[in-house]
């Protein structure tokens, strides 16, 4: 079975201020429209919908983890200001 790896599913205790930031934060909402592109293109991989190679797949696993921390920090960030 594929994983959902949506940042709310990832992050559920952070859904408001994931919500309150894509609102209104432009740079949060551009990376994370990034994070859930990243990670539909893996999962259209992952269900064989599309080829690819091994090592591909791993570059587009690690820039979503990357965004998700990024993303993650934001989160952090704001809800201790």
């Amino acid at each position: 079975m594929i994983e959902n790896h949506s940042l709310v599913n990832e992050l559920p205790d952070h859904k408001e201020t994931i919500h309150t930031l894509k609102m209104h934060d432009a740079h949060f909402a551009k990376i994370f429209d990034e994070y859930h592109t990243v990670d539909k293109a893996i999962h259209r991989i992952e269900q064989g919908v599309e080829n690819t190679s091994d090592e591909y797949l791993e570059s587009l696993k690690v820039k979503r983890l990357h965004a998700k921390d990024t993303l993650f920090g934001m989160i952090q960030k704001s809800e201790t200001a």
